[in-house]
């Protein structure tokens, strides 16, 4: 019987973790299979640019697996039974389970709304395709002069005003910031921020955390009313709950514990990447949810998965947070470095140089996941019997 892998989600770490899986693994032994809710790969670091109104190119999954030997299961995860290694799902053929004998989990992250009173009922994001066209037709109603509030100062939230003011420059676009308006930025890099915000006309409301949002305004902390026909919420991530209900190992933001290769510490059988795991990096703090951060769990989980299968040594892959980027509209950026304690060093890169920079890596993110098994070998490794696996040695 067939080695049963199963990936569940298919964004930038599920999608490049299949792929390499199938590149590197013989298909007469292993069977691989990525559950995911929509047909499509979403490019979650351009959302923001779906949703002020520009067209961006989504790939069809089934392309992108055509030919690679990965099956593809459109539904959506409802629970997962680690004890029995089993996926409960639903979609279109009605409910059903997928058996694995090992698992990725790398169903991502949305937002956040902290609990804060009307932020659900009434406040727009960007963290999915679905919202993200929610809002590009709410926006698309808006006459010149509407108010827009972005509710959150990191890099989301930041991207977002900039994207809004530049695309539409007839509404009238704000951003609430719980403190300084890049207080983490090294000094040239946040007056690069200020004056391309006062370029682009954002008004910026520091040192204001965000109460309750209503249909038509905000409320802050300290009282104020701030105007807002459409408040967008950027105020943090948080993870799927089914983690947590399935009985696996989890912090008390529901993120999968894991060591330092990815693996469960409860369930060895389950790997995780991406925003769902609660990785360390190299400098001892625990990785940000970012698309670096997928990059870097899903090269180690994938890793650790092909050595323990095949009887190899487990890489170690770095968990290193180089720096920051930051898109200011599509004419204007900031890349800023940081240290080993994840600290602004004093360079950093912005004006037209850091756009090209972001524009390569956004090219090249697209086209690792397009292109999933590019450089297929033609022998890939079989798996070694299970006694050998279980005294695979991980590399120092």
């Amino acid at each position: 019987m067939k080695h049963r892998i199963v990936v569940l989600g298919a964004g930038y770490a599920g999608a490049f973790a299949a792929g390499n899986l199938a590149r590197r693994l013989s298909p007469a032994d292993t069977e691989i299979t990525v559950v995911n809710a929509v047909p499509d790969f979403v490019e979650r670091m351009r959302l923001h640019q779906l949703a002020s109104g520009q067209d961006i190119p989504f790939r069809g999954l089934a392309d992108v697996f055509a030919g690679t030997g990965v099956r593809l299961r459109l539904a959506r995860v409802t629970g997962i039974d680690p004890e029995r290694k089993a996926v409960a799902v639903t979609g279109e053929d009605g409910d059903g389970e997928i058996a694995y004998d090992t698992l990725l989990y790398a169903l991502g992250s949305s937002a956040a709304d902290h609990g804060v009173p009307g932020a659900a009922e009434h406040a727009f994001d960007v963290t999915g395709r679905p919202s993200a066209l929610r809002l590009r037709e709410r926006l698309a109603g808006l006459g010149a002069g509407a108010t827009v509030l972005v509710v959150g100062e990191g890099l989301t939230g930041i991207e977002t005003a900039a994207e809004f003011a530049e695309t539409r420059p007839d509404l009238s676009v704000a951003l609430a910031a719980r403190g300084e308006l890049g207080a983490w930025l090294s000094p040239k890099a946040r007056r690069h921020l200020r004056r391309a915000f006062d370029r682009l006309g954002i008004t910026v409301h520091e040192h204001t955390g965000i109460e309750a949002v209503e249909p038509t305004r905000a409320i802050a902390a300290d009282g104020t009313s701030i105007p807002a026909e459409v408040t967008v919420w950027t105020a943090g991530f948080a993870v799927h709950p089914i983690a947590a209900s399935s009985g696996l190992e989890v912090t008390g933001t529901g993120q999968i514990v894991v060591d330092r290769t990815m693996r469960s510490v409860s369930h060895p059988d389950v790997y995780a990447a991406g925003d769902a795991v609660h990785a360390i990096g190299d400098n001892g703090r625990q990785l940000p949810m970012s698309c670096a951060s997928a990059g870097n769990t899903n090269m180690q989980a994938f890793g650790a998965i092909i050595a323990r299968l095949t009887g190899g040594e487990v890489p170690t892959v770095g968990m290193k947070y180089v720096g920051n980027h930051i898109s200011l509209g599509r004419r204007d950026a900031i890349f800023q470095a940081v240290d080993d304690e994840a600290r602004s060093k004093s360079w950093y890169l912005g004006g037209w140089a850091a756009t090209r920079f972001k524009a390569v890596i956004l090219k090249g993110s697209a086209l690792s996941i397009a292109h999933p098994t590019f450089g297929m070998p033609k022998r890939r490794r079989r798996l070694a019997a299970a006694p050998e696996r279980a005294g695979v040695r991980v590399a120092a």
